[in-house]
């Protein structure tokens, strides 16, 4: 398939599969001639979807699955005995080669648990942590990491920061991105034990640009470019922002809609507030990657819709085209 970038999508993951994850992947193939998308799942539910659809169909395949990993399943017994699921199935084609990255808006605990034994760790990379973008002033800044890791080590950190580093500077083009470490304080001696541990070790890493600590309440501001943490404080910050961003548009869209005057304001900056608004969507972003792997795992939220779903996919072949990958292989493998 030659420079083409073939995603295993999971479409029995998620919230709104299989109609919205089938919708999101024919809005892919439309938008890029540089991907492909195999979807895995029920034939016959994902060919219902694909009826009325327009897409290239050279470049889309389907691959029957007759199990479906459900959210609340115990993820390493749902792994290791749904050989058949879409997300089992999916995650095989990438290790086997045959695709080159996999998306799913399904089990976050399942991907985890697949990612690790299926698709398995580069060699030399101690930890896969989870990266999400999040919105910030300057645009957005990597979380890493966000659900995968609760309890790391200092060099684990100190890896995530590098992988994080190469992640930021070859898939979206910010040279020398900034690194900092989340803490309680701006000063060096503050923190707890593993940020205490961890802070030298950055300080002294010469492959990252690490500017010290970042409090919680810096990061939208775009303090850091790379926002380095274990997963219990990541998921924490993530929970956090999507909780506040909800709740803020709720209380804007009250009071835009609360008088006659306000309403008519609205119609005002119905534009530019919309666009403001887009930036902090977590679809228009796409998905976490799961970095450090043999393969590109990329997890989406599960009440993702089209739209993420597209954007997820997207991300796959801007990661392959850098080949974000392999440079974390070459930098990191055999430590």
């Amino acid at each position: 398939m030659g420079e083409m970038t073939n995603v295993a999508l999971d479409a029995m993951g998620g919230d709104n599969a299989p109609v919205e994850i089938v919708k999101g992947a024919v809005m892919a193939l439309n938008a890029s001639d540089a991907v492909a998308v195999t979807l895995v799942g029920d034939e016959k539910q994902i060919k219902d979807c694909l009826k009325d659809a327009t897409y290239d169909a050279s470049r889309l395949f389907v691959v029957h699955a007759t199990e479906v990993i459900g959210m609340a399943e115990p993820p390493v017994m749902a792994v290791r005995t749904k050989k058949d699921s879409s997300l089992v199935k999916a995650m095989y084609l990438v290790k086997n080669k045959e695709c080159d990255a996999f998306v799913s808006a399904g089990s976050t605990g399942a991907i985890l648990v697949g990612g690790q034994v299926i698709i398995g760790r580069i060699k030399g990379i101690e930890r896969a942590p989870l990266a999400p973008f999040i919105p910030t002033e300057k645009g957005n800044s990597l979380l890493i990491d966000c659900g995968a890791n609760v309890d790391a080590r200092a060099s684990h950190l100190v890896q995530f920061a590098r992988i994080g580093s190469i992640y930021m500077e070859k898939a979206y083009g910010i040279k020398n991105p900034t690194v900092g470490i989340v803490n309680i304080g701006a000063e060096e001696e503050k923190g707890n034990a593993l940020v205490k541990e961890a802070f030298p070790l950055l300080k002294n890493c010469p492959e990252i640009n690490f500017i010290g600590s970042v409090e919680a309440r810096d990061i939208p501001a775009g303090a850091a470019d790379v926002v380095v943490c274990e997963a219990f404080t990541g998921n924490v910050i993530l929970k956090m922002y999507e909780g506040v961003s909800k709740s803020l548009m709720r209380m804007i869209k009250g009071a835009l809609m609360s008088s006659t005057t306000a309403k008519l304001g609205a119609a005002l900056i119905k534009k530019p507030l919309k666009e403001t608004l887009k930036a902090v969507d977590a679809e228009e972003v796409g998905g976490a990657p799961m970095l450090g792997l043999n393969g590109l795992v990329v997890k989406t939220h599960g009440s993702t819709h089209a739209e993420g779903i597209k954007n997820a996919i997207l991300q796959c072949v801007t990661f392959q085209e850098q080949n974000v990958g392999e440079l974390i292989r070459a930098r990191l493998s055999d430590e």
